[in-house]
């Protein structure tokens, strides 16, 4: 290893092994990366094989396993938060579910002060030039990509039931929830290819392993920035724990993600004054916002039994593991080569909103994250919560030991509005579940159960059951304001030098559907800012808005023929506009 690097890239996960790969394919240019974490070999198979996903949770080979303190608004339950500890990071123990986000966002993004270059326009050729997907390259999707992405068949007896009764529920179908139009059902798509999953590592890394530019060192946890004045001039490290390491840099660019990124900007002085002195350090550059305006999406699994044996349940019986394995290994197919996550939708649960605030994962079985079965039931679920909460939290370090993990609080449940949207958002799902194309199958709710019913009770259920959808982000964010950590034309931290952040903590606001894509759309669009490459120009495909007169398909598709204002509203609001109203002939 080198001495001094033009970059250190500190942290391998989703954002870093993008940046590494498109700083280092300048060859003048030196790289480093430094991954706390070990490497993601390519025979493991709890990294690989996409349905294993539920193993590395909680696992410290893979997992840092954080939890918050003491929710306020859930009765005082630590939530438990799984973060990838690994070459790949999150996306090496993610669900592999691949959402962009509503163009809403990034155009909500923009209107926050010096943001203008952030919006769908200036965003969307970004997501392109990261992805191949097998569905067809068009003027939303892009065909070129180091990540390959798989469209979910979606096709077993549960799937349709569950598309046929988004139908008679009333809400449309969309060809592709990342194209022109998110709004709708579909099948998902997945950082998936030929059953195994392509974690950012793998598609950005793995490729370009032989650079004599590029080196990857793991099991080097970053303790504090080195500083010259406010310009940062390296860091320190300690390699397995143990051997103390420094290297110098001409650039340090953060990659740890919502919690590691703000703690080590607290370690080395960088925050809120305050915060600083409480926890034993001196303050070095004082940027209040460091830590502050954490958001996540919070998620309630829906379960209903099946009374059919088509549920995927019995392969969660521990005997089938070699022969799941096997065909997964040798084959490359079977229960072992998918997510399951391989279809759902988006949709708004009211008139007040622009575009959709609710998603839904539906899962082919009724099981929890850690693997536990409902009752060894065959089953089926949706994974539901709001999309754009008004909730906030914070990440704060305790002392001034790198090892201690910081105080994390979301302040779930904590708002009026996040409150009234849980209800809505269970009242939606099972306005869905209940429809007659489940009939066959359907052998009554297993949770939240029959004796959630009220207002009330739906809010305090989801306090008592509500795990996390592990979208930390937004704690040390874009933007000009007081607030503002990170100057969104550079990505350099305010007041300093030589120091950059690229991850989720760069979010100003949290984006309405999973966070891996996007955090990798910021990789790629930072790596053009960081290195002085010209900006990909903004492109302008028309995408559908609700409400603003859009067909339900692009432009010149027949299918439009068909088009009635009616489908552009939420199913509650189609069912007022077309009821009986007081004085009607009845």
């Amino acid at each position: 290893m080198n001495k001094r690097y033009d970059y250190v890239i500190v942290g391998g996960g989703s954002a870093g092994s993008a940046l590494a790969n498109r700083l280092s394919a300048d060859e003048s240019t030196s790289v480093l990366v430094l991954e706390a974490g070990r490497a993601d070999f390519i025979a493991d198979p709890l990294i690989h094989m996409p349905a294993a996903l539920m193993f590395p949770a909680g696992n410290p080979l893979y997992d840092w396993a954080y939890e918050t303190e003491p929710e306020p608004h859930m009765g005082g339950r630590r939530v438990k938060h799984a973060r990838g500890k690994v070459l790949g990071g999150s996306s090496s123990i993610n669900g592999m579910i691949f959402q962009r986000g509503n163009a809403g966002d990034f155009d909500k993004w923009a209107t926050f002060e010096g943001m203008d270059h952030w919006d769908y326009a200036h965003c969307l050729p970004y997501f392109k030039r990261m992805e191949t997907t097998t569905a067809g390259a068009d003027a939303w999707r892009g065909g070129a990509g180091p990540l390959t992405l798989e469209r979910g068949p979606a096709s077993s007896p549960l799937f349709q039931a569950f598309f046929e009764a988004t139908d008679q529920a009333g809400y449309a179908r969309t060809d592709d929830v990342n194209g022109y139009r998110q709004e709708g059902f579909a099948p998902f798509d997945r950082n998936v290819s030929k059953g195994s999953r392509i974690s950012a590592s793998r598609a950005y890394l793995r490729p370009i392993r032989d650079r004599k530019n590029l080196d990857i060192t793991t099991l080097a946890t970053v303790t504090k920035l080195r500083w010259q004045g406010t310009r940062v001039t390296g860091v320190d490290f300690l390699r397995a724990g143990k051997r103390k390491h420094s290297v110098d840099a001409g650039e340090v660019i953060l990659c740890g993600g919502a919690f590691n990124t703000p703690q080590l900007l607290q370690l080395s002085g960088v925050g809120d004054p305050q915060t600083l002195r409480a926890a034993g350090i001196t303050p070095h550059v004082d940027l209040p916002g460091v830590g502050e305006n954490l958001q996540d999406h919070l998620e309630v699994y829906l379960q209903h039994e099946s009374l059919q044996p088509v549920s995927i349940a019995p392969w969660l019986k521990k005997w089938k593991a070699p022969y799941i394995g096997a065909e997964w290994l040798f084959l490359n197919r079977g229960v072992g080569a998918s997510n399951h996550f391989e279809g759902g939708g988006f949709i708004r649960t009211n008139d007040d909103v622009a575009y959709p605030n609710l998603m839904f994962h539906f899962l082919p079985i009724a099981v929890r994250y850690d693997g536990t079965a409902a009752g060894g039931k065959h089953g089926y679920q949706v994974h539901i919560g709001p999309m754009n909460s008004d909730v906030r939290g914070h990440v704060r370090i305790k002392n001034d030991d790198p090892f201690t993990k910081p105080g994390i609080v979301f302040n779930y449940l904590s708002t009026e509005r996040d409150r009234q949207e849980w209800v809505e958002v269970v009242r939606a799902a099972r306005h869905i579940l209940d429809q007659p194309a489940f009939a066959p199958f359907d052998g009554g709710e297993l949770s939240p159960g029959l004796g959630v019913e009220t207002d009330q009770e739906i809010i305090d259920w989801v306090a008592q059951d509500a795990e996390t959808a592990l979208h930390p982000s937004c704690t040390a964010k874009m933007g000009t304001d007081e607030m503002s950590v990170v100057d969104p034309s550079t990505m350099r931290v305010h007041g300093t030098q030589g120091l950059r952040v690229v991850d989720a903590s760069v979010f100003p606001t949290i984006t309405n559907g999973n966070i891996y894509a996007p955090v990798m759309m910021v990789a790629e669009k930072a790596a053009d800012l960081i290195a002085g490459n010209t900006p990909l120009a903004a492109e302008h495909p028309p995408v559908y808005r609700a409400g603003e007169g859009m067909p339900l398909h692009p432009e010149g598709d027949p299918r439009n023929t068909a088009w009635d204002a009616r489908d552009h509203l939420p199913s509650a609001l189609r069912a007022m506009q077309t009821a009986p109203t007081k004085g009607d002939d009845q």
